[in-house]
């Protein structure tokens, strides 16, 4: 009797033993620790009418293009950029490669006179612009650029505007075959057509309302060439 109680006992003691060898060897192994690293949000760049300027001289240097395609149901126009109108053919080639002008619109059709497109009253339009930013364009009309037929020009913007700043998100397409010289000095030329003069002719007359918007939508969308 005496016997089996010193065995039991004995066998209580190594199980007791074992079970404490074994937590203790779960809290030894190494605890692999994750180290979390915060997301950092990348902060938004909005153009504005302090850092345009600046912002479009960097950008011209490295985006050297200044021929361009613009896209519609009716055929393609291919543009070539003057380039020593700097400012403007950069704001035209940055808004290209923010895919700015795709799905847009020529929203304003003088026969006669000139197709206007950039501008609707769609969301997508507010949108796009609210994520590039909110700026003007400096006049740049000394450069001995006329209005002839077939030269892309950028309107004043429609705020009050004494200085003729430009509205960067529009152009309009000069069709009048003798030119629009009274527009000369207030308006900068900042590139002419090289092909497709028969789509703006086609587009020029196309039927409109009041607002001088076409019946049949003309969407169009914009490519880099070279």
């Amino acid at each position: 009797m005496h016997f089996l109680r010193l065995l039991l006992i004995t066998l209580l003691f190594f199980s007791c033993k074992g079970i404490v060898n074994k937590t203790e060897a779960k809290q030894n192994k190494k605890i692999k620790v994750v180290k979390i690293i915060p997301k950092v949000k990348k902060e938004l760049f909005l153009l504005n009418e302090k850092n345009a300027i600046p912002f479009f001289y960097e950008f011209g240097k490295k985006n050297i293009e200044n021929k361009v395609k613009i896209i519609t149901q009716y055929g393609d126009i291919e543009i070539e950029l003057f380039k020593n109108t700097p400012y403007h053919r950069a704001n035209f080639i940055y808004l290209i490669k923010k895919k700015y002008f795709d799905g847009e619109y020529f929203h304003r059709v003088v026969k006669e006179f000139i197709i206007q497109g950039g501008n609707s009253d769609n969301k997508s339009t507010s949108k796009k612009r609210r994520a590039i930013g909110k700026y003007l364009l400096p006049p740049d009309t000394r450069k001995g650029y006329k209005h002839d037929r077939g030269v892309i020009s950028m309107p004043s913007s429609e705020m009050e505007n004494p200085y003729k700043l430009a509205s960067p998100y529009e152009f309009f397409i000069v069709q009048k075959k003798d030119g629009a010289y009274h527009l000369d000095g207030n308006y900068t030329p900042f590139g002419r057509v090289t092909k497709g003069m028969n789509v703006v002719d086609i587009i020029s007359n196309l039927e409109t309302d009041k607002r001088e918007w076409p019946l049949d939508n003309v969407r169009f969308r914009t490519e880099i060439i070279e």
